[in-house]
């Protein structure tokens, strides 16, 4: 059997060394068309900021070592530009010139490509998505020293790319078309990004979409909303399409984007083509529906799918949730299933709950929050998303949820899990525990309020509102006209309470409303729980009175 191989980064190269361990005797070709296979798309914005400080530990495997230890023959600088379906073979465009090379079984991964906005061109715009792009970039910085430079896109590259040039000391202004960085998590989770990357240097133009790039003397210029912004170079990351081309001229079937369609054993259309990573579509197992994720984890478990099916074992790749996780300086960011957007897109009925809650027990020293908030069915509590952001833990409590949506789990099941605990690590209560609790309360009949309600919940006269902290919090900062009773003296202020009226609580956290709560309506009251508490509403108005997103009177940014 002749396997080739279109690509050889992730799923590409999974795929052949897969193949080698299932059949010794299969002649399997991959075709690379940049110098370098098998590496780290992830680690390269940490090569250029020099927390990588070898150009080898880029690469997982060379053209060599895979020869040596697979008896693979790779194949770098070396394009295919046809597929001919009916004479099973490829062109391929090498330094050495076109020829065909036949196959058996092809397996297509050639991944994504950038969007490039016209203009983007010359010596001071960059992509990264190839090592040749990172050592660019680096020899850039090191023969032309720039001192500014423009990020184009707040996605994960540019995220990573505008740290890592801060790293170097250089000044960076990054660009992002809508209201917020990292699409994937909501506003709020978003708004901690936005603090820190500002507290670290980085000025942020956002709601801007980028419309025009050119180069100028000396630099480069870039039209954003109303702004031309200038400075030395620039990096481009906008985003990434799925790399079909191919695909569409041979006749396979595409689908979202022009992905190619795949079954559960990747294969495509054609009965000896299969394709895996960024180029295909794939199921979100949260809502079944087609979608696309451009990730390093799933290509490599598809291209692992794809080489057991060709060697004639059933294997099947059930689809992704996204999950994620990406450093911002001293933050950590990680979610995983739906965001609030993608629940309403797929017509979910659901609410959430956003937790404050310590990464591990909070009489052990060094212990710092994270803010949490998960995404559940309002009709059986199954959790649909999650989202984190905060300092150590947070990418433990993502994976745990990331099980938690893959097994079908509930918020009860949640309440239940035995996770370890010891005091430098975690709290008898894990934030995971707690907002299996938090959900359950809801569920059971504790209203609650968000963030987004607030303009409209302030400006209802006829709604009373409680503020349950210490005079002193409440002192440095509180709704207007919130009536500050501390919680350990509500129960003898309830007269200070109106009846018939709706109150509308709140506290640092929401855990001490969350008791409010459940005092007042012991007495009858009809009450809701601020969600996420007053601290979440104060990042929300920090980053209102920044200036980069329109705000409510309130201080509250609408879209």
């Amino acid at each position: 059997m002749k396997v080739v191989i279109i690509g050889g980064v992730a799923g590409g190269a999974t795929a052949a060394a897969r193949l080698r361990r299932l059949d010794e005797s299969a002649e399997i070709i991959i075709f690379e068309r940049s110098g370098y296979v098998s590496y780290a798309n992830c680690g390269l914005p940490y090569y250029i900021g020099g927390e990588i400080k070898r150009k080898s530990a880029l690469t997982l495997q060379t053209p060599g070592s895979f020869k040596a230890r697979f008896n693979i023959d790779v194949r770098v600088n070396s394009e295919v530009i046809r597929i001919d379906r009916a004479g099973r073979r490829v062109l391929v465009r090498s330094p050495q010139g076109e020829y065909f090379e036949s196959y058996d079984k092809l397996i297509y991964s050639p991944g994504a490509r950038p969007l490039l906005p016209e203009g983007a061109e010359g010596e001071r715009f960059f992509a990264l998505r190839t090592v040749e792009d990172t050592f660019a970039i680096d020899n850039f910085i090191k023969s032309a020293a720039p001192k500014s430079a423009i990020v184009a896109g707040g996605g994960f590259i540019g995220l990573e790319t505008a740290e890592n040039l801060v790293r170097r000391g250089i000044e960076v202004t990054l660009v992002q078309s809508r209201e917020q960085v990292l699409q994937q998590v909501d506003y709020e989770i978003a708004c901690f990004l936005h603090s820190e990357l500002r507290n670290n240097g980085v000025k942020l133009v956002l709601s801007s979409r980028v419309s025009g790039m050119r180069s100028v003397e000396g630099g480069v210029e870039v039209t954003a909303g109303a702004a031309r912004l200038c400075a030395d170079f620039a990096v481009v990351a906008l985003g990434v399409l799925p790399e079909t081309h191919l695909a569409e001229e041979a006749g396979l079937e595409l689908g979202i984007k022009k992905a190619v369609v795949v079954d559960g054993q990747m294969l495509t259309s054609d009965k000896d083509i299969y394709a895996v990573g960024d180029a295909v579509q794939i199921k979100n197992i949260v809502t079944g529906a087609d979608a696309l994720f451009s990730l390093a984890g799933p290509a490599n478990k598809q291209g692992r799918i794809a080489a057991d099916n060709i060697c004639g074992r059933p294997s099947m790749y059930a689809g992704g949730q996204g999950s994620s996780v990406i450093k911002v300086f001293g933050l950590t960011c990680a979610f995983t299933g739906l965001n609030s957007a993608s629940a309403a897109a797929a017509g979910c009925d659901f609410d959430s709950v956003t937790l404050f809650s310590p990464n591990h027990a909070t009489y052990y020293p060094g212990a710092r929050n994270m803010t949490l908030k998960v995404l559940f069915s309002c009709k059986d509590g199954k959790i649909l998303g999650a989202q984190a952001v905060g300092y150590e833990g947070v990418d433990k409590r993502i994976d745990v949820l990331a099980t938690a949506i893959r097994a079908g789990m509930t918020a009860y099941d949640l309440q239940s899990l035995d996770l370890a605990y010891a005091p430098p690590y975690s709290s008898a209560k894990d934030p995971v525990n707690m907002a299996g609790y938090v959900i359950e309360d809801v569920l059971s009949g504790v209203k609650q309020y968000h963030w987004r309600d607030l303009p409209e919940v302030l400006a209802d006269k006829d709604n009373f509102i409680l503020d349950v902290r210490t005079e002193e919090e409440f002192a440095e900062g509180h709704f207007d006209g919130a009536v500050n009773i501390p919680l350990d003296s509500l129960r003898t202020q309830l007269a200070r309470i109106p009846a018939g009226k709706k109150i509308y609580v709140n506290c640092h956290s929401g855990l001490r409303s969350y008791v409010a709560c459940r005092i007042l309506m012991a007495h009858g009251f009809e009450c809701y729980n601020f969600s996420g508490g007053y601290r979440l509403y104060a990042a929300i108005r920090g980053e209102a009175e920044a200036g980069d997103v329109p705000r409510h009177p309130c201080g509250i940014p609408v879209k």
